[in-house]
């Protein structure tokens, strides 16, 4: 959007030079490197209108294509979730590890995690090395593989 709004100023600049250059006698080759520069930057500014409009179209496109997948597996989504609750409470996980847990599978940095439930980043790798452990996984893969492995297709080998 920033360069849209740089080529809009510049071909608005550019206009009003024109127009005064043109009252003051100034020659016809200053005047059309004017113009050409005035074309050159109402075409940069109409490429970038167009290219926002398309990004924008694009992004409402994902976005409805993500909340027809989310209703069309609310029910699988919802049970992954009690599954992996379950396993969870099996593996004894406290409240704050199985929160940390979950926001591992989602695949967020232990640092994102510790904004997000707002401590320390050390208090969230002492939680993920807590749910590792308990759980008999050597990391965030193991983990992730632990829920996701029968859910994925095989290949055939």
């Amino acid at each position: 959007m920033g360069t849209a709004v740089l080529f809009g100023t510049i071909a608005v600049f550019i206009g009003v030079d024109l127009l005064t250059d043109r009252g003051e006698g100034v020659g016809v080759g200053h005047l059309a490197a004017e113009l050409i520069v005035l074309v050159t930057a109402s075409f940069g500014l109409g490429a970038m209108l167009w290219r926002l409009s398309r990004l924008r179209q694009a992004l409402a496109d994902a976005r409805e294509d993500a909340g027809r997948w989310q209703a069309e597996n609310r029910d699988l989504v919802q049970g992954l979730g009690v599954a992996i609750a379950s396993q969870f409470s099996a593996w004894g996980l406290s409240d704050a590890e199985s929160d940390v847990g979950l926001l591992l599978l989602k695949g967020l940095s232990l640092q994102e995690i510790a904004d997000l439930r707002e401590t320390s980043e050390r208090t969230v790798r002492e939680q993920a090395r807590a749910v590792y452990r308990k759980s008999q996984l050597s990391g965030r893969s193991a983990l992730s593989a632990y829920f996701l492995e029968d859910l994925l297709p095989g290949t055939g080998a």
